[in-house]
């Protein structure tokens, strides 16, 4: 059994370590219970070394509270991804690419998961119905990029993985294989050479991670992520914007340029998603507007990523972008730049014909 196996086996995993971690008066037994109970817990080493206080960014993402059993207006599939799903563990949405779920478990469970509906449990991620997603991505030729997500799919064995990633490989009209991972951040031990061999068999194949606040950017993990770099994996990173968490413009800035320095393109912030149990990390929007603000202009163009809302009820990914453009007339362009200076760019003349005799 690897390292990495052997660490996992060190996890918190139940009330009674999170009491005797934390203690009982931050605890709160029965209603923690409760919400394991709904969506399990598993905080592995590396993120609970992250946790310095009680409520702090890691505190909030990893430990179950009383909150995630305040259910308003969240739904467990928020985002409709079983109707979009003709066979299972096939998420088809977009035109041209699919998501693949290949794994049902994660090394740490963030409280904030919007999948947290099927994550965790084997039953309904199922491991043994492979056939049919496989031939669905053979049969729709016009999918050319496949995410591997779950769960995570780097919680599967360097076996299992080349699995997925030579059958993937061998449909001529996938040209792109992503797998989206949260690895480096809560299990750094399993970005092996090994591993990261396997994967460079296959390429291209994108590694998305995941970073919510710069000082999950670990010694561990940024050496994690310079094996995959090195491994010739393009690295970019997803962000979801917690409340407590990084709804901060200094802290996301922060984040952003760490990433990029690690050789990772910041791509997506989400606005938390609508989900029944993690409704309490919900921000307003205007807030995701004022960290664009905060990072464009004042940091590289590189290290800002889109803002979106992934659309309830299955619309697909909208980004939203802070207002630049005041105006359009016949004329010109009226603009305001990062700072709030405005400008005007003049708009071409239409060319006055003449008639030749």
């Amino acid at each position: 059994m690897g390292n990495w196996q052997q660490v996992i086996k060190n996890s918190v995993t139940t009330v009674d370590q999170l009491v005797e971690l934390f203690g009982e008066e931050n605890v709160d037994r029965e209603a923690v219970q409760q919400a394991i109970d709904k969506f399990n817990l598993r905080i592995t080493p590396a993120a609970l070394e992250t946790i310095k206080e009680i409520g702090d960014a890691f505190w909030q993402q990893y430990v179950p509270t009383p909150e995630e059993n305040e259910v308003i207006d969240g739904v467990p599939d928020s985002l409709n991804e079983d109707a979009d799903s003709p066979v299972p563990n096939i998420t088809h949405r977009y035109p041209d690419r699919a998501l693949f779920l290949v794994s049902p478990v994660c090394a740490t469970y963030c409280r904030f998961c919007t999948r947290r509906r099927k994550v965790g449990d084997p039953d309904k991620i199922p491991l043994n119905q492979f056939d049919s997603a496989f031939q669905y991505l053979e049969a729709h030729t016009e999918i050319r990029d496949v995410i591997l997500s779950g769960g995570d799919p780097l919680m599967l064995a360097d076996r299992r993985i080349e699995y997925f990633l030579k059958k993937l490989r061998a449909m001529r009209h996938i040209e792109i294989i992503r797998i989206h991972t949260r690895i480096p951040a809560h299990l750094p031990e399993r970005v092996t050479p090994e591993l990261c061999a396997t994967i460079a068999k296959y390429h291209p194949v994108y590694v998305n991670v995941h970073f919510n606040h710069p000082a999950e950017l670990t010694p561990e993990a940024e050496e994690c992520l310079a094996r995959l770099s090195d491994a010739g994996c393009p690295l970019g990173s997803q962000t979801v914007l917690l409340k407590g968490v990084n709804d901060e413009p200094e802290i996301m800035k922060e984040l952003m340029r760490k990433l990029l320095a690690n050789r990772v393109r910041p791509y997506y912030i989400y606005q938390a998603d609508v989900v029944a149990g993690g409704e309490h990390f919900r921000t307003s929007v205007l807030k995701g507007l004022e960290i664009i603000k905060a990072i464009r202009g004042w940091t590289s163009g590189m290290a800002v990523p889109h803002f979106v809302i992934d659309a309830p009820g299955g619309g697909g990914k909208i980004p939203l972008m802070p207002e630049y453009v005041q105006e359009i007339t016949e004329d010109e362009v009226v603009m305001r730049n990062y700072a709030g200076e405005e400008y005007r760019y003049p708009l071409p003349k239409e060319p006055v014909l003449s008639s030749v005799l």
